[in-house]
């Protein structure tokens, strides 16, 4: 459980990192989960529904940037979401009723790990309120060498930026040009690998490429208020309702008055957030050769 402190920063800052969350048997069974689907993408030679892949991706030299809906992949992704101590940290964030959003593991290998740049998760997936966050789970040891997630304090209530492209289109990050201040001021997630990190759906963040010896995976999942509702729709209720992670089904939406901007039209490249990115004409970090 988080303390009282742990909790009042969370509010006032939209970001925390909580250590040692995971325990040492679960860490090592998921790196072995993940070094297995990792080899098995040599088989693969495009992104498909599991796979997104690193540019410089051969089948001789695998390279996996994400593994997507990794919950839907592997038993053991679900299990971490669903486990105990988890749950008391986000029924305390955001309360009694949670549904599972989405996941997604970013792998970022030493020395080319792909950068992610500047946005807010809120321009992906608009809700009827933003009782929205993301859990990111630290596989490995997090420090400023190996591209940690950067966050900026308190943006979580501030505005939300265009996230569209000069084309009109959404592109899934913000012009550097306008958030400029914001960089400044932004606070790296780091921590020891089992270590978990809490940032609101509004929070600007992004991170660089990872230049380091080491790799930096960080596997993520996207959890909701139950009673917040996708604006983008609900195509399946029943697979709706099997996200939910605590209290029962709710058809009745909270609205609230927050900020909105649809990620419409979509994006010219679709199937990740780096494929996303593409279709912009600026960005901030450094890419691999």
């Amino acid at each position: 459980m988080l303390s009282e402190q742990q909790v009042a920063a969370y509010r006032r800052d939209g970001v925390i990192v909580v250590p040692d969350v995971l325990n040492a048997s679960t860490l090592a069974e998921l790196r072995r989960v993940i070094a297995a689907l990792i080899a098995a993408a040599a088989q693969v030679s495009q992104h498909d529904d599991v796979y997104d892949l690193e540019p410089s991706h051969t089948p001789a030299m695998a390279r996996v940037r994400r593994i997507k809906s990794p919950h839907k992949v592997h038993a053991l992704f679900d299990q971490v979401i669903r486990s105990q101590p988890v749950i008391d940290i986000l029924t305390q964030l955001i309360g009694p009723g949670l549904r599972l959003h989405g996941s997604k593991l970013n792998i970022k290998a030493a020395q080319y790990g792909s950068p992610v740049e500047w946005h807010q998760d809120w321009a992906f997936y608009p809700h009827t309120n933003d009782d929205v966050l993301a859990v990111g789970v630290l596989l490995d040891d997090t420090d400023l060498s190996n591209g940690p997630m950067l966050v900026t304090p308190g943006t979580h209530t501030g505005p939300v930026w265009s996230h569209h492209g000069e084309d009109g289109r959404f592109c899934g990050l913000i012009d550097p040009a306008l958030i400029q201040a914001e960089i400044e001021r932004a606070v790296p997630c780091v921590g020891t690998a089992g270590s978990m990190s809490f940032h609101h759906v509004r929070a600007l963040h992004g991170s660089a490429l990872n230049t380091s010896n080491r790799s930096r995976n960080l596997l993520l999942y996207e959890v909701a208020a139950s009673d917040a509702w996708p604006l983008m729709g609900v195509k399946d209720f029943d697979e709706f309702n099997s996200r939910l992670l605590a209290g029962p089904p709710v058809v009745t939406p909270r609205l609230a008055e927050v900020p909105v901007r649809m990620p419409l039209p979509p994006a010219a490249r679709q199937g990740s957030i780096y494929e996303t990115q593409r279709g912009a004409t600026k960005s901030y970090f450094g890419k691999a050769a």
